[in-house]
């Protein structure tokens, strides 16, 4: 088990801080946050640095997450895609990170769910083909609030793929949200295709309020209406043994100093999971 600080959970930190601030509170890896990756790459960082402070602090890059928009479909935006894709995956090699993250957006959301899967599919098997030559993985997040937002619509794309690089995070909130899959259907899966797990709580938007992920998940575990254990039983009744990343998306917790949420994250997930 790798206990991996994520970058959304100290949202207004960057990447070289999110280094050390992994580093002093105990965690063993980091699941980068892209914005914050993409914005130190442009600015004069470099990879190669980047891994060489990770070493330094025996750290590990667990993920990169995320690559949004995996149901782009139009030209201009597909071209878009799988270049931000081939990028993503380079710098993954370059720091020894074996999982992208890929996001669904709502550029599909007007189409019927076959085309929608079509296009998922077709995208992803591409950026998958790509990461194959550098040993890369890709994790499937579904969003509840995009109309890919279920775990049978994920598996649907995996069994469409010819490939053993494409796999699942396992993510509380977006697993409870839609209302669909239950600790039980987790702990059907086979662990070979859960790639990473994003430990957090939340709750459902309720009758007419937007899908407002900033409100909806704004709660440390424990807080919200998620039976986190029962998730957490479920993940491990797999066999499943990598990365656990307590991802906190909080504007209030995100104004803490950023060790202080850190720490906190860290403690409070390893009471679930220890």
């Amino acid at each position: 088990m790798i206990k991996a600080l994520h970058g959304a959970s100290t949202f207004h930190s960057n990447v070289l801080s999110d280094v050390e601030i992994a580093h002093q509170t105990g965690y063993q890896g980091i699941e980068f946050f892209i914005d914050k990756l993409v914005r130190y790459l442009e600015n004069g960082g470099n990879a190669t640095s980047l891994k060489q402070r990770l070493d330094a602090h025996q750290l590990q890059t667990t993920c990169i997450n995320a690559l949004m928009g995996i149901d782009r479909h139009s030209a201009q935006d597909r071209d878009a895609l799988i270049t931000q894709a081939r990028r993503i995956t380079e710098v993954a090699n370059q720091l020894e990170c074996p999982t992208v993250q890929l996001n669904p957006g709502h550029y599909a959301d007007h189409l019927s769910h076959a085309q929608r899967l079509d296009i998922i599919t077709e995208n992803i098997g591409e950026i998958a083909q790509f990461g194959e030559k550098y040993g890369i993985r890709y994790q499937i997040e579904f969003i509840a609030s995009s109309e890919f937002n279920t775990l049978p619509m994920a598996l649907e794309v995996i069994d469409r793929l010819a490939t053993t690089n494409v796999g699942l995070v396992m993510d509380f909130w977006h697993l409870y949200a839609r209302g669909v899959s239950t600790p039980q259907d987790v702990a059907n899966l086979d662990p070979a295709l859960i790639y990473g797990v994003h430990f957090c709580d939340g709750r459902k938007p309720q009758a007419g309020e937007a899908w407002d992920e900033t409100v909806l998940r704004a709660y440390m575990p424990g807080e919200g209406e998620i039976d986190i254990q029962a998730f957490v039983a479920a993940v491990k009744s797999t066999g499943y043994d990598g990365a656990w990343s307590p991802e906190l998306i909080s504007p209030r917790h995100w104004e803490y100093e950023h060790s202080a949420i850190a720490t906190a994250c860290l403690h409070n997930m390893s009471q679930f999971i220890d």
